[in-house]
């Protein structure tokens, strides 16, 4: 295989997973939504969500699911808004946005486990 090949087959697994990521956002972000309005029309105070969530193996899954969609789908959006906006080489902004990447994912992950694990004050 040549490397125009190669590059070209990267370029559409990064393409399928964004868009792949993008549906998985979709429907995380409406049921995120829905189930926040569902709570604060419940009358269901801020601590008392996190009480829910606390030790629900569903809602930490779902979360983590959320969190690296949200991981995978914007860098590899801004990767492709940098390649064509700065002077920067390719290698370097792929870099970069794996970085971030990564970042974005360790950061949802541990705030995801930070509710998780919540323990209120007594």
């Amino acid at each position: 295989m040549n490397a125009g090949a190669s590059k070209s087959r990267a370029e559409t697994g990064l393409w399928l997973a964004q868009r792949l990521a993008a549906g998985v956002l979709a429907v995380a972000v409406v049921v995120h939504l829905g189930v926040i309005i569902t709570a604060i029309q419940g009358g269901l105070s801020a601590a008392e969500i996190i009480g829910r969530l606390r030790g629900n193996t569903a809602w930490f899954a779902f979360y983590l699911v959320f969190a690296a969609a949200a991981a995978i789908h914007a860098p590899i959006g801004l990767r492709t808004i940098l390649g064509e906006m700065t002077p920067l080489p390719p290698r370097l902004i792929g870099l970069l946005m794996a970085g971030f990447g990564l970042l974005l994912a360790l950061m949802g992950w541990q705030a995801i486990y930070g509710l998780y694990a919540f323990r209120p004050l007594e």
